[in-house]
């Protein structure tokens, strides 16, 4: 009886956003929704932006897609764009306690009694007009400084690994709020009714590694539609694409059409939203089918482009095949392409692995920037290149210059951004003379979402949802959009 009552209250299951959702689609939406709310890209009128129909953005987007290259372990901001020549000349010197000032360390290097200063393992030059540090393990990445805006100043709540990428990738350290893609997939619907509007491909370098959870690209409370599907990193990046022998197509169109049938009178009896969910999985899975192996074969790439991605891009599941897959994937209207390497943890051998790191990477990185470029496709596709958080100034255990590590660092390092929305060629932020602290314009984990949903045309105090009595929205209560990125 219980049960029954529930149902009867809402009988449809549908609120107005989920009404204008199902209504408008496509093209049509934009002219549904302009007629219908006057002033929908204007953004402060009469119309709250939380109450506006799903699929639309809330004003003018400068970036339509956003391709997210996550290197997972935490980069060290001393060997890739963080100069600093004082670490050089003061190598071996303890890092002063008014620099230090407390900060908390990871349990890795709290007990240790010394914390003696190591300058980079490599070389750093200026590159482009902009004159942007970056080091001599990233050649290729050097040649695009002009492209792309360099962030010294990030900085983030989290010291160890986990909880670091599950805050940089959900605006949570804590699991089970929705993923960065899945949010874009609710405020923005696809693009492309056959594919996913999140995908998410993984690789791995030589270095040392931390795992990777599908928790990473959950929908958390969010419909599970909007959950991130991975690719496989093989050779067959979804299996089962093939209908068995003796299954024609009509036949497999026959049993899903009978299959929803049944669903959706289940759906009927129950209420349960997430069958309509399961529903339009199944015609998802059936449209993959057919698009699938098109977007993912690569072998009738021209040789320029494999020689502009490097040979790798011809082996399933590097970074650089990832790289490639996810520039024909963004061209096939895929909303959020997660790209994760692993390999980033370098608490020894840093010298070595980082230089590994840093090939896998390079090239293919600089490569993707530059393709979508030539594309046309860089002004409204988003490019992110960075982990969860940085590496100390000091060593790791036993000072020895050529084979040491560096510990978790948190209060300040690195990442770039390109296209969409952002300026190219800026050097954005500083860190003091040692690389421990940030002295000017601070970035927060809650600033980045913020600004990478305005330039997706969103405004992340108004993207929210409803659940268990609270509005959640991913930069959770704070967040400012850095207005100096944006172009």
């Amino acid at each position: 009886m219980k049960e029954e009552k529930k149902n009867n209250e809402n009988p449809l299951k549908v609120n107005r956003r989920h009404f204008f959702s199902q209504l408008s689609v496509g093209i049509g939406s934009l002219a549904l929704g302009s007629l219908l709310i006057p002033d929908l890209f204007k953004g402060g009128g009469a119309q709250p932006l939380a109450q506006q129909p799903l699929g639309i953005p809330h004003f003018a987007p400068k970036a339509k897609r956003v391709i997210y290259l996550f290197q997972a372990g935490g980069p060290s901001q001393f060997e890739s764009f963080d100069y600093k020549p004082t670490l050089k000349k003061r190598m071996g010197e303890d890092l002063p306690e008014s620099i230090r000032n407390g900060q908390r360390l990871t349990g890795m290097t709290s007990g240790q009694d010394k914390f003696p200063l190591m300058p980079s393992a490599t070389n750093f030059k200026q590159h482009g007009q902009s004159g942007a540090w970056v080091s001599d393990y990233f050649p290729h990445i050097a040649k695009i400084a002009d492209e792309i805006t360099v962030v010294k100043s990030m900085h983030t709540d989290a010291i160890n690994h986990d909880p670091a990428i599950t805050f940089f990738q959900t605006g949570s350290q804590i699991s089970g709020r929705p993923s960065m893609g899945s949010w874009m997939s609710y405020g923005l619907g696809s693009e492309n009714k056959n594919l996913p509007s999140f995908v998410v491909l993984t690789s791995r370098g030589k270095g040392n590694s931390q795992g990777l959870y599908s928790k990473l690209w959950s929908s958390g409370f969010l419909d599970s539609k909007h959950q991130g599907v991975l690719l496989r990193s093989g050779k067959d990046p979804v299996l089962y694409l093939n209908d068995p022998d003796g299954i024609s197509r009509s036949d497999k169109r026959h049993l899903l059409n009978e299959v929803s049938q049944l669903n959706k009178m289940h759906h009927v009896e129950t209420g349960d939203d997430e069958i309509e969910s399961r529903i339009a999985q199944y015609e998802m899975a059936y449209r993959m089918q057919m698009s699938v192996p098109d977007v993912m074969d690569v072998s009738k790439e021209p040789e320029s482009i494999v020689k502009l991605y490097g040979e790798d891009c011809q082996v399933p599941g590097t970074y650089a095949a990832n790289a490639l897959q996810a520039r024909r994937l963004a061209e096939n209207g895929v909303r959020f392409i997660q790209l994760y390497h692993q390999g980033w943890d370098q608490h020894g051998n840093l010298p070595n692995a980082m230089a590994g790191q840093a090939k896998d990477v390079d090239q293919a990185s600089a490569a993707l920037v530059m393709d979508l470029k030539q594309r046309g496709m860089l002004e409204d596709t988003l490019v992110v290149w960075g982990g969860e958080f940085g590496r100390t100034n000091f060593c790791q255990g036993k000072f020895d210059p050529k084979d040491f590590g560096r510990d978790h660092h948190p209060r300040a390092f690195s990442i770039w951004m390109a296209g969409g929305g952002i300026k190219p060629g800026l050097n954005y932020g500083k860190t003091d003379e040692f690389g421990y602290n940030i002295v000017e314009n601070p970035v927060h984990v809650h600033d980045f979402h913020a600004t990478l949903m305005h330039a997706m045309g969103l405004d992340h105090e108004q993207m929210t949802y409803k659940y268990q009595g609270r509005r959640f929205r991913l930069t959770d209560v704070a967040g400012n959009v850095i207005k100096d990125l944006l172009a």
